[in-house]
């Protein structure tokens, strides 16, 4: 048996005396040279012991987590500008500050359920690409950094990251969900 071929684990105990001991399981890996050999290298991946089906794709954050300060900061900054400026731009903003506030909490309660959230992340990004837009052209005007070029910047960074939770596949499942979906398999 080669040291490809043995799978580790590493264990604790439960008791205080945390020494972890190390079991090892039989499990035959092609080699580099057998893969190589046969022309599939790369294209077999191997199938888990326990036969359980591999996690569906997800992003590693959720999009609550920056949706939500993202959306109440927008907001914060509207509400602000309308009060101290009189101006009804900031009145746009502060209500796409809300909507964005208002899509991620919904974002949250939808995914504690353990269903989609992706209409409300495409909300988000629509919103986003919106407040860029807008932003980006008051900027470009006035070249003012704050707050326009601030939003404009911080938009964009938004964007990227509504996109990239799309694109990776949405929130990873809730861990209470994930776990009871495992027990049941």
């Amino acid at each position: 048996m080669t040291s490809s071929e043995i799978k580790t684990t590493l264990s604790y105990t439960a008791d205080n005396d945390s020494k972890p001991y190390v079991e090892g399981t039989a499990k035959s890996y092609p080699t580099v040279e057998e893969e190589h050999s046969s022309g599939e290298m790369g294209k077999t991946e191997p199938v888990p012991e326990d036969g359980v089906a591999q996690p569906k794709k997800a992003a590693k954050i959720h999009d609550f987590c920056f949706g939500i300060p993202y959306g109440g900061l927008v907001l914060g900054g509207g509400l602000f500008g309308l009060i101290f400026s009189r101006n009804p731009a900031t009145l746009r903003t502060a209500l796409i500050g809300g909507a964005l506030l208002a899509l991620s909490t919904f974002s949250l309660k939808i995914w504690r359920q353990g269903k989609s959230s992706l209409p409300f992340i495409l909300g988000q990004a629509v919103l986003s690409a919106v407040l860029l837009r807008q932003n980006f052209e008051a900027y470009s005007l006035t070249k003012k950094l704050f707050p326009t070029g601030f939003y404009a910047a911080i938009s964009a960074a938004m964007l990227c990251f509504y996109s990239y939770v799309v694109a990776s596949g949405g929130n990873p499942p809730p861990k209470k969900l994930k776990s009871s979906a495992a027990a049941v398999s």
